[in-house]
């Protein structure tokens, strides 16, 4: 792994666009919020997930023209319920939505970067199915907030009160996060406490400024 200052231009510090995943219970947003704490400006995939669906966005047509208008409310926005209920029962309609969303989230999101990266040397974004989506080679680097599987599984069964089972099944569905821990560029160790880790985060932020 190898932790890479920004490159510089002459002595202009250009941005440097860090994407922060990990897996499920790691504790990715743990850390992101570490480095919101410390002023560091944050596009979080999620949110731009919702706001592509709302009303009069094309993402929201999109999906009318795909699923039908049943998954739109009478005022015109998303019936979330009743999607949910299509795509959870069907794979295959789950990753048509998938497809359906995921290229007006990824120009939304790089839309997003080039206007942070004119305002800050350094931002993150914050996306929980990074390499499953292919955002790597959209990024600079990739931090992984890792956690081995065996503590993920039982940090997942308390946090959402699943069995072994179900917590396990959701780990599944996701990269392995050995594989995720091998191709990170940046690597936070969340086996420990919330400080722990934030001193992780704050001594990567010291050395970028070295």
């Amino acid at each position: 792994m190898s932790i890479l200052p920004a490159i510089t231009r002459g002595d202009r510090k250009m941005s440097l666009v860090v994407g922060v995943t990990g897996g499920i219970a790691t504790g990715k947003s743990t850390v992101v919020r570490c480095f919101e704490e410390a002023g560091i400006p944050i596009i979080d995939a999620d949110i731009v997930a919702r706001e592509v669906v709302e009303p009069g966005m094309p993402g929201l047509e999109k999906i009318k023209t795909v699923f039908g208008p049943e998954v739109i409310n009478p005022d015109g926005t998303l019936a979330r319920k009743k999607l949910g209920k299509i795509i959870f029962a069907d794979d295959n309609k789950r990753e048509l939505l998938n497809r359906t969303l995921g290229p007006f989230i990824r120009k939304e999101i790089l839309r997003q970067i080039e206007v942070m990266k004119a305002k800050a040397d350094l931002v993150i974004v914050d996306i929980p199915l990074l390499y499953e989506t292919g955002y790597e080679p959209l990024l600079d680097q990739v931090a992984v907030v890792y956690l081995p599987e065996s503590i993920q599984l039982q940090r997942l069964m308390k946090r959402d009160h699943l069995t072994s089972f179900e917590a396990q099944q959701r780990i599944n569905s996701q990269m392995p996060i050995e594989e995720k821990r091998k191709r990170a560029d940046i690597l936070f160790d969340n086996q420990g406490t919330i400080e722990e880790v934030k001193t992780q985060v704050q001594e990567w932020l010291a050395k970028r400024k070295n």
